[in-house]
């Protein structure tokens, strides 16, 4: 055996310097910014449950797409056809619960308004830890029923529905964006050798 056989063995031997290697790991590259960019999406649907201005189960369901569209991840249309129709579903109902639970109990527009306020303030000053996030929408609710009744029993009842409604809907967008981030991460978790070919071994 010649000496510049061996060291062509030993080359090629070396997971940096193996050309079937070095072009697995360029071919998942493109994958794993793919990858990336669905698992922030995933955080901001997560964040989007809690935050009126993003609409968090959408989001965290083109997280999913974005993670089916890569190369290492077989389709599964069905899957996506499922988990997009019921993000269109909770969108639907984030506006119907709220509503039917604010008018249920007489609560108003001020209240839903208050109840935002108070989330936001939840949010970005988180004074009362994560009690806050219970106490400052329904404080919110409160002060803008007040605002725009002048009975206080009553601006305390319809604030309950307005925070009841309010709560309902978060809590339904909460779950959903959670379940698909308990898939998103457990399909790129079983492809993860394909995504990053150095954990294969070979």
């Amino acid at each position: 055996v010649q000496l510049n056989d061996i060291n062509q063995y030993h080359f090629n031997l070396n997971p940096l310097t193996n050309p079937t290697y070095i072009c697995a790991i360029a071919k998942s590259g493109m994958d794993i910014i793919v990858l990336i960019f669905g698992f922030i999406l995933m955080l901001v649907g997560i964040a989007g449950s809690f935050l009126p201005v993003l609409p968090g189960p959408p989001i965290s369901w083109l997280g999913l797409l974005l993670l089916y569209l890569t190369k290492a991840v077989p389709n599964d249309w069905i899957l996506l056809t499922a988990t997009f129709a019921i993000a269109v579903v909770v969108v639907v109902l984030d506006y119907i619960i709220p509503a039917v639970g604010t008018k249920k109990f007489g609560g108003t527009k001020a209240g839903m308004i208050g109840t935002t306020i108070g989330l936001l303030v939840a949010i970005f000053f988180p004074i009362l830890g994560f009690l806050g996030i219970i106490a400052w929408p329904f404080l919110g609710a409160l002060i803008g029923e007040l605002m725009n009744r002048a009975n206080g029993k009553t601006a305390l009842r319809a604030a309950f529905g307005s925070f009841m409604g309010f709560l309902t809907g978060t809590l339904v967008k909460f779950v959903v964006t959670v379940v698909y981030l308990g898939l998103f991460i457990h399909k790129a978790w079983e492809y993860k050798e394909t995504f990053f070919p150095f954990l294969n071994g070979k």
